[in-house]
């Protein structure tokens, strides 16, 4: 265990931002997950900006990797894309 001061103000700030990035990541997943849920194309439409603003700011972050916010931005447009 760390003894220096420093150190223990270090352990306790990581923890705090890791449960904030938890939080952030799992509220970013289940919106894409009710998003690919949806089924109505006008509802999906009104979704996506706000979950595509959830995934830039992961990838702002540094929670997930810029190319895999653009891949699944990508990919919610074309599922929205194809809803009838």
């Amino acid at each position: 265990m760390a003894t220096h001061k420093s150190a223990l103000k270090r352990i306790r700030q990581d923890e705090v931002k890791r449960a904030r990035n938890r939080y952030y990541h799992k509220s970013a997943r289940s919106a894409i997950r009710n998003l690919r849920l949806e089924t109505d194309k006008a509802t999906a439409e009104g979704q996506f900006p706000t979950v595509s603003s959830q995934i830039d700011k992961l990838a702002k972050r540094n929670i997930i990797h810029k190319n895999k916010a653009s891949n699944l931005k990508s990919k919610l447009a074309k599922h929205i894309s194809a809803l009838a």
